[in-house]
């Protein structure tokens, strides 16, 4: 497994492989590698001959200046755990500077109204920093297929959009949410959580779960309304947002329609670490 630091070395590498007429498959992470982030990299291994895992914690994605110095940084281990999996993976780990070289700024991003539901109400200029990071990326590595989780489902359709409005010539998978054995669904972020707040943490995807079974026969309005009211009884988890959604369009459900898709999206704090979590509903 090779890793590299500057797009110059990784262009030069990946440009080797592409002229033997090899495919390349991409995951981006932000490091602090978990089974989540492996089970991409496993899927990419089965349809790609070499899988490119960038490793890089995006400042232009962050609204909250603290929660972007205590991202975890583990760039050893990550390359460690890697290894254990396949030699024909490349990492990617740059510098901001060779990421953003004069400014460190966002481009400006329309992906049709997506990036205004659910995260883009509370995290100002985010999914124009995950736009910019991830086109950039893109442009380096030039991957014939690029794997994302479900957890972000939000960040998966707009990178979907993003690929087809700018006529990026890569192949996006969505993959599926890996939880631990409690239910809590992976982050990197897990790993700051403090003990009480760890044991409580499972209780979001109980909730959703429930949610789910309940909007079988309930209004929306109902369902979230009880979602609202189990978590302003919990004692450690803040809810941020409940949010059930056409997963088309991402946009909250009015009444509910035979024809239409829906997933339930939520976000909760446990003391100072922000979860996000969702679940089909249908």
């Amino acid at each position: 497994m090779v890793v590299f630091t500057e797009k110059k070395q990784i262009d030069k590498h990946l440009q080797g492989l592409k002229d033997k007429q090899y495919r390349i498959g991409f995951v981006p992470t932000m490091g602090a590698l978990h089974q989540g982030h492996l089970s991409l990299v496993v899927k990419a291994l089965e349809q790609n001959d070499y899988v490119v895992v960038s490793i890089f914690v995006n400042p232009t994605q962050f609204d909250n200046a603290t929660d972007l110095k205590n991202y975890p940084r583990t760039l050893a281990r990550d390359t460690e755990l890697l290894a254990t999996v396949s030699d024909a993976i490349i990492v990617y780990a740059p510098d901001v500077s060779d990421i953003y070289e004069v400014e460190t700024k966002a481009e400006q991003f329309n992906f049709d109204g997506l990036e205004y539901e659910m995260e883009g109400r509370f995290r100002n200029g985010h999914f124009d920093g995950v736009g910019t990071i991830v086109k950039r990326l893109f442009e380096i590595v030039k991957p014939n297929h690029a794997y994302f989780g479900q957890k972000d489902f939000q960040q998966l359709a707009i990178i979907k959009k993003m690929v087809e409005k700018h006529q990026i010539p890569v192949a996006i998978h969505g993959c599926p949410i890996l939880r631990e054995t409690n239910g809590l669904a992976l982050s990197s972020r897990n790993e700051r959580l403090k003990p009480d707040y760890k044991k409580a943490a499972p209780f979001i995807y109980k909730t959703l779960k429930s949610a789910k079974k309940q909007f079988g026969t309930k209004s929306a309005k109902y369902v979230t309304e009880w979602v609202e009211k189990a978590f302003s009884n919990h004692d450690l988890l803040q809810l941020e947002y409940f949010i059930i959604a056409d997963e088309k369009t991402l946009k909250p459900v009015i009444r509910k329609s035979k024809n239409k898709t829906y997933r339930a999206f939520i976000a909760v704090y446990a003391d100072d670490i922000r979860l996000i979590d969702n679940i089909a509903l249908n």
